[in-house]
Order: C-alpha cells, then sequence, then structure tokens
C-alpha cells in the first residue's frame, strides 16, 4: 500500500525506481513535480519511506543517473567514486546529495530563500586566499550553490556534523551536542550580522580568529616557491609526473586559448593582475587525478603561469579548472521557476561573490573541449581541519565556527546582492523560535543518520554484487 501511495501524476516514483522511466529528463521532471507537489501540501510520499527492497533498488538507481556522464565519458572516474564512497558513511554522504535533497525535495517552503551553500559539511570549510593574497577561513566549496529555503544548508551541515561524531565512535549524546552547536552557532552569527551588518566586510583572518582557527591559518602559510617545488620542476617550469599529476604539456597551446577566453570573459581578473603583461602566459598543463568525493570522476587540470615574474619561477601561479555539473538541487526547490540560461559555474561564480567578503580574485568561467569548468587559484594557502583529530571538546567549537560562519553566507542572501528584499539575517531569525529550531534540527541529523547508514549499507551490499560495474536497467 505504501509503495503504491509513491505513484503520483504523469510519471510515477514507481517507474523510476524500477529505472523503467529510462531517460534522465523524465526522472528529472518527475522529481520535479514531486517537489512542487508536495511544497503544495499534497499528500505525497517521499521516497525515504520506501520498504527496504524497494529503497535498494530507488538507491542504486538514484546514483547511477547522478553519475551518468562520468559512466560514460570517465568510466574509470566514476568506480573510483563509487569504490570511495563505500570507505564510510561519512563519505557516502559526501558523495550522493543528489540522494538526499530528493529524499527532502518540496520541503521548507514557507521559510525565507537564500543563496545556499547546497553541500555544508565539516570538510567543506578551510582555509583560502583572499583578493589581497593573505589566508582566512570559510566555506571552500560551491559546486551545489542554489537558491533554496536556508534550512536546506543547515540540515544538511547539522547531519554532517553528527556523522563525523558518529564515526569518532562518540556516543548518541555527543552526537548531538555537535549538531546543537553547530546549530547555535548559526544563530548566534546570524544575531551579530543583525546587529551591526558585519558580514559585508567579516574575515576569520590569522588576526582575528578564535585559537583553533587561528593555529590552522598560520599552519598554512608557506613561501609559494616552497610550495610549488613540491609539484613543479622550477628549472624546467614543467609538472613533475606523480600518481595525482599527469602532464599534458603538448596541450600549452590549446590551453593558452582557454586562458585567453576566460580573460575575455572575466574582465576583473585581468584589473588585478596588471604588473606584467606575460602574466597569464601558460607554462605547463596537467590533469589532477584523486581529488574531492562529490566532483570525483569529472576533469580537473591545472595550469601552471608566469605570474608576476619572467626572472623567479617561484613566483608562478596555478590555476585550477575543475569541471562544473548541475546542482543537486535542480527541480527539487519548492516554487522553483523554469530553469536560467546560466551555466552551473556561473552560478558557482555568483556564490563565492555573495558568500565570501572577499574572495579569490581568479575566481571565474572557462570552456574547454565544448564543456563548462570553474577557474580558481590553487593556493599554497589550501588547508582545512582534519575532524578525525578533533576531541568531543574540539569538535563542538569547530562546529560553532563551521555555524556562524554558514550565518555570513546567508545573511549576505540581502538586497545588497540582489537575492531578496530586506536583510535576510533578520529575515531568518524572525521565522524560527530558537529552542525548537535547535531541538528540530538534532531530530533531523538523527533521523536521517539513522537513514543513511542503512542506505550505506544497501549501497555496499550492491556494489559488492556489482550493482555499480556497469550502466543499464537491471
Amino acid at each position: 500500500m505504501l509503495f503504491r501511495l509513491l505513484c503520483e501524476h504523469h510519471i510515477t516514483l514507481y517507474m523510476i525506481i524500477q529505472g523503467k522511466a529510462s531517460p534522465e529528463q523524465d526522472r528529472k521532471k518527475a522529481f520535479y513535480e514531486h517537489a512542487q507537489n508536495r511544497a503544495k501540501g499534497h499528500e505525497i510520499f517521499p521516497p525515504f519511506l520506501l520498504p527496504k527492497e524497494e529503497r535498494r533498488l530507488y538507491v542504486r538507481q538514484t546514483m547511477r543517473e547522478d553519475h551518468q556522464y562520468r559512466i560514460h565519458n570517465r568510466p574509470e572516474g566514476a568506480q573510483a567514486k563509487f569504490k570511495k564512497l563505500g570507505k564510510s558513511p561519512f563519505t557516502f554522504f559526501r558523495g550522493t546529495a543528489l540522494l538526499f535533497y530528493r529524499d527532502h525535495a518540496g520541503e521548507d517552503g514557507h521559510l525565507p530563500k537564500v543563496f545556499t551553500i547546497g553541500d555544508v559539511h565539516p570538510e567543506n570549510f578551510g582555509v583560502m586566499p583572499n583578493k589581497n593574497g593573505a589566508p582566512f577561513f570559510g566555506v571552500n566549496d560551491f559546486d551545489e550553490a542554489y537558491i533554496a529555503p536556508f534550512s536546506y544548508d543547515v540540515k544538511r551541515g547539522a547531519l554532517g556534523f553528527y556523522l563525523v561524531s558518529y564515526e569518532a565512535g562518540r556516543k548518541k549524546k555527543h552526537c548531538k551536542k555537535a549538531v546543537k552547536h553547530f546549530v547555535k552557532g548559526y544563530l548566534k552569527g546570524l544575531k551579530e550580522f543583525a546587529r551591526d551588518d558585519r558580514e559585508k566586510w567579516h574575515e576569520y583572518r590569522i588576526d582575528n580568529s578564535p585559537k583553533m582557527i587561528r593555529k590552522l591559518l598560520k599552519n598554512s602559510l608557506q613561501s609559494r616557491e616552497k610550495w610549488l617545488k613540491k609539484i613543479v620542476d622550477l628549472k624546467k617550469c614543467q609538472f613533475i609526473p606523480g600518481e595525482e599529476i599527469v602532464p599534458l604539456s603538448d596541450k600549452k597551446e590549446d590551453f593558452q586559448k582557454v586562458v585567453d577566453k576566460y580573460l575575455e570573459s572575466n574582465e576583473d581578473v585581468v584589473k588585478n593582475f596588471s604588473e606584467n603583461e606575460n602574466f597569464f602566459r601558460v607554462l605547463d598543463v596537467a590533469i589532477k587525478k584523486g581529488s574531492g568525493t562529490a566532483s570525483l570522476g569529472l576533469d580537473r587540470f591545472f595550469i601552471l603561469i608566469e605570474g608576476n615574474s619572467t626572472e623567479d619561477p617561484g613566483n608562478s601561479v596555478i590555476l585550477e579548472l575543475k569541471e562544473t555539473r548541475e546542482s543537486a538541487l535542480s527541480g527539487l526547490v519548492p516554487g522553483e521557476k523554469k530553469k536560467t540560461s546560466k551555466s552551473q559555474s556561473q552560478k558557482i561564480i555568483k556564490a563565492h561573490e555573495v558568500h565570501l567578503a572577499g574572495g579569490d580574485p581568479y575566481y571565474g568561467q572557462a570552456t574547454y573541449d565544448g564543456r563548462d569548468f570553474l577557474v580558481r587559484e590553487r593556493s599554497p594557502f589550501k588547508d582545512d581541519i582534519d575532524v578525525d583529530d578533533l576531541d568531543k571538546g574540539e569538535m563542538n567549537e569547530y562546529a560553532e565556527i563551521c555555524g556562524k560562519t554558514l550565518a555570513q553566507t546567508h545573511a549576505r542572501s540581502d538586497e545588497d546582492t540582489g537575492i531578496m528584499k530586506g536583510n535576510a539575517e533578520e529575515k531568518i531569525l524572525e521565522c524560527i523560535q530558537e529552542k525548537l529550531f535547535i531541538r528540530d534540527m538534532v531530530g533531523f541529523a538523527r533521523t536521517n543518520a539513522k537513514r543513511l547508514l542503512k542506505d550505506f549499507k544497501l549501497f555496499k551490499k550492491d556494489y559488492a554484487k556489482g550493482g555499480f560495474n556497469f550502466v543499464g536497467n537491471q
């Protein structure tokens, strides 16, 4: 009976689960309709209520759909990702955003919408260079960025902190406490930004950060030359071959054209770097393998450019080109309008601009081989907190810092950045009963952690039996 209730409107979720509605667009259309009808209050059962066997098929089909491009174009990358997803429940969570958002499609339509990060979790915060070339701490991954209710980020972040605490072997009460600190940090941040609009300029730098973050920022400091020597032969101005670095020196001319077009469409980048007319001359190119979790299997290139000095290769800069894909939230947000003409890389660039007070000046868009890429600096400052090394107290402290950091990104989603009218932080606080909100987020994290652990077991069983070694509707 429960399974039959999932059959809604023109295309049923049953067909999707069984893989019989095979065209990808049919499945997207079905979930769009599902999300919008659920948002309107229709009695629709979400996929997480499926019985065990139907849920197993649904998880498999959703993950195949999510990775169709990679399976067809980079099968070895898809296999590497599926293998990595079996390492732990938290890794599985990191790499299955579509599964998460389809479970909660159409929720919270009554809440204010902001420019969400889309994939908030403990390992998507870290050190980056700001526009002045100094390290600061903040959200460092915008691949899933999307306009959606603010609660989407808080829920995913809450679940992420619950899972890393669980994997550290902590008791349920400690897992819940980490979530509480994350949500309390978020609310504290909103209140602070509502008082004085600090979201417009605030950065966690070495001079103003909590002790934990200050230590991280100090540890990230290293000379560009010392860092470059790890992956670049500075005498030859070439990448050093390795398991993760595969030089493509014969593609320099092709990538020079890519960089030139990138500069044409990103005028602000040119303005920031006028000291050396050859600043963006391509010296070498390489494929970067093995990075990320959600993006594993998508192409990523390193481009070595001349930088400030023709005489000192130690001043060279590495641009990272990261292939983009549609956000997992696409078509699943309540009240969502028709798609815009903007590519996902353009949305990511806008998110970077909105979320950070002074982020990476190289952020931009490029096209290579007919595909869309995000461009950013591969900075020597890149670093993050190793959550596996945190004790209970440190985890709570880190969770609160991340909550406050998330609050800033949401507070910046107001009329100054064109996302909504009025002050975002005030609108969010107006619709929250603090104690109830904290309790709701803790309950959400606990409930969804249980479900994810079950999904993880289902995935591992399917993976062991070869369920992800091929494409098809078996």
